[in-house]
């Protein structure tokens, strides 16, 4: 062609052109269901696949996928497009700048919203209001509720014996519960 054009161009040189890994190029071609020309031992693709390339990446570059472009443009993945595997061998993970960039944000989202659950001070206080509850509702916490509570291990409170004081409250062994913990009932001491 004397326009300057290119009429052709090897795959491997995709990679550079792109600046994708090897798989990542064969996974879009694939997608495409860009059929290439075979030379010798070498793979290469025309003027208009080449373009087809071209515009897919832009696209990807400019936020969109692989799956959106193709959408976009009409073109139907084939049945035998999907079971292709690709010429060259790859890893099988093709990450675009989309994919990566949704991420980031669910990871940050993610992250975000942990560490302000974990910022908010706890009261340290606040299993006194939790015991006195119990014993106004007449609630039987098993062991290892107490435990949790009370931040005693749960094999210390079964040392305790049928009964034990703590925090100011009495706690009975009252018999078990459905899951074969034992259960404690929660009382004030009387004065």
């Amino acid at each position: 062609m004397n326009n300057g054009e290119i009429d052709r161009i090897q795959v491997n040189q995709l990679e550079q052109r792109y600046n994708l890994a090897r798989s990542a190029v064969y996974t879009r071609i694939n997608a495409l269901g860009i059929k290439q020309e075979k030379i010798g031992n070498k793979a290469f693709l025309n003027a208009d696949q080449l373009r087809l390339m071209d515009e897919l990446h832009q696209f990807i570059n400019r936020g969109g996928t692989t799956a959106e472009f193709l959408e976009f443009k009409g073109i139907q993945k084939t049945d035998e497009s999907l079971d292709e595997p690709p010429t060259k061998p790859s890893s099988g993970l093709s990450i675009t700048q989309s994919d990566l960039m949704q991420f980031m944000s669910a990871f940050a989202a993610e992250f975000a919203a942990r560490s302000q659950s974990n910022s908010a001070p706890s009261d340290p206080l606040a299993y006194f209001e939790k015991l006195e509850k119990a014993v106004q509702a007449g609630w039987l916490p098993s062991t290892s509720e107490l435990s949790s509570l009370l931040n005693i291990p749960a094999s210390e409170i079964l040392k305790y014996g049928d009964r034990f004081f703590e925090a100011g409250f009495v706690f009975t062994r009252a018999g078990y519960r459905a899951n074969g913990e034992v259960a404690w009932k929660v009382s004030k001491p009387v004065k």
